[in-house]
């Protein structure tokens, strides 16, 4: 069995300060940091309409310009730590996402928040593929901590920024200064402290080709990979919904201007993805994923007559069931990619993982914005939510089918040859030790 790789010395011949364990946790918390980021000016957007006069369409176009920033981000640069170390691809990204912090901070109109969107998005694109290999790098052989931080970090960040962004837009005299303010510092400091970290890289040759801008499966992993595409589209889908237009849908179908009800709307949606993460971690991936697929159809159909009536009570009850099924469906899929990735191409999976998902994420919130002013937000939103019904339904067959499948050749193991990184790989699991990454 393949073993973790060591980090190999810093510059000058001195030992890396920081512990593997140390390292990872330190990982974890730039992933939340860039996920809080993320998600934090949601709540600001009805603010942001009511300042400057911005339409439903504005707003989705303010959301969707990150998105397809950081999928361009992905494609030139997101397998680049495979071949120049991680450390140094998290040092220059966190750098540049506390100018875009800065910027958004002194934002007087739309279109500096537009920059400075674009530059979150280059820079949380460039450490996506850097952040969940080196998770997987530092986590203890055998432990499914790094997958399980991979979702749950993600989700949790989420929800972090959401919830944070609405308190703070409804009771601080300035939040968008507050908010961004906060989150420049802590990417400067984070961007310090990633220099600590030890490198687990495999440094492979090849640097300038793999700026050219591709998506690329490795050949081993594209069985595995085919049946997770239906889960990641439809649980990041809905995640569009929320994160474009929740404060819109709080305002303009609920009747009320509460920001932190709006940032309750935002954050409910990946909080309880995060949860469900953590508490049915010990589920094998395939049946955690059916069950997401499942838990996220059951939840937009609730969704349906919470828009309807309308309920305040019933779309908090919709958005956390949905939020289960976000993700478990998103965590079992990850975890079978996590269990078959080759050290050396972590990267590069991963990355692709990210670019499916972030397609979802803007794609259909761009043409939700495009068809708002035709069709009326609520309408608008009611379709919306219908399409990724039907994908998340479409999912369940591809899911049961390899169920079957997998259950008859491996005993519910959905890969022959899992690598080092998750406890419900069969060689590891003789061999487990606590969940404790070094």
């Amino acid at each position: 069995m393949s073993t973790v790789p060591r980090p190999a010395p810093v510059a000058g011949g001195r030992a890396p300060r920081l512990s593997r364990a140390t390292a990872f946790w330190l990982l974890g918390i730039v992933q939340l940091t860039f996920m809080a980021a993320s998600s934090a000016p949601s709540p600001l957007y009805s603010e942001y309409a009511r300042r400057w006069g911005l339409s439903a369409t504005a707003l989705t176009v303010v959301f969707a310009v990150y998105a397809l920033a950081l999928l361009v981000s992905l494609l030139v640069v997101g397998s680049l730590s495979d071949h120049l170390g991680r450390r140094p691809v998290l040092a220059v990204a966190l750098v540049g996402e506390a100018v875009a912090m800065a910027v958004m901070l002194t934002a007087g109109g739309v279109g500096q928040l537009i920059v400075g969107r674009i530059i979150q998005g280059l820079a949380t694109g460039a450490t996506t593929g850097a952040i969940s290999a080196g998770l997987i790098d530092l986590q203890h052989p055998g432990s499914k901590l790094g997958a399980l931080l991979n979702s749950a970090g993600t989700a949790g960040g989420m929800a972090v920024g959401a919830l944070a962004g609405g308190v703070l837009t409804q009771f601080a005299p300035s939040p968008h200064i507050v908010i961004f303010a906060l989150l420049t510092a802590a990417a400067a400091l984070l961007g310090a402290a990633v220099l600590l970290v030890p490198e687990t890289s495999p440094m492979r040759p090849g640097t300038r080709a793999s700026l050219q801008p591709r998506v690329s499966v490795p050949h081993a992993d594209r069985k595995v990979f085919l049946i997770a595409v239906p889960p990641f589209i439809a649980s990041w889908a809905i995640g569009g919904l929320y994160f474009s237009l929740g404060s819109s849908l709080t305002v303009d179908i609920l009747h009320t201007d509460n920001h932190l009800v709006a940032g309750l709307v935002v954050a409910l949606l990946p909080g309880a993805a995060a949860l469900a993460c953590v508490v049915l971690r010990g589920m094998a991936p395939l049946p955690m994923m059916l069950l997401g697929s499942v838990s996220l159809v059951v939840g937009t159909l609730m969704t349906l007559p919470a828009l309807l009536m309308p309920s305040t009570a019933l779309l908090l009850a919709a958005t956390v069931v949905a939020g289960v099924g976000f993700g478990t469906a998103f965590f079992g899929a990850f975890r079978m990619l996590a269990q078959t990735a080759a050290h050396e191409k972590r990267a590069q999976l991963f990355s692709a993982v990210y670019v499916v998902c972030y397609l979802a994420n803007s794609v259909p919130a761009i043409v939700a914005g495009l068809i708002i002013p035709s069709t009326g937000l609520r309408d608008t939103a009611i379709g919306y939510v219908s399409a990724v019904t039907a994908l998340a339904l479409l999912s369940i067959p591809f899911g049961l089918d390899a169920l079957r499948r997998t259950k008859n050749a491996a005993g519910l193991q959905p890969v022959a040859v899992p690598a080092p990184g998750d406890a419900t790989a069969p060689a590891a699991s003789a061999a487990a030790t606590p969940s404790t990454p070094r």
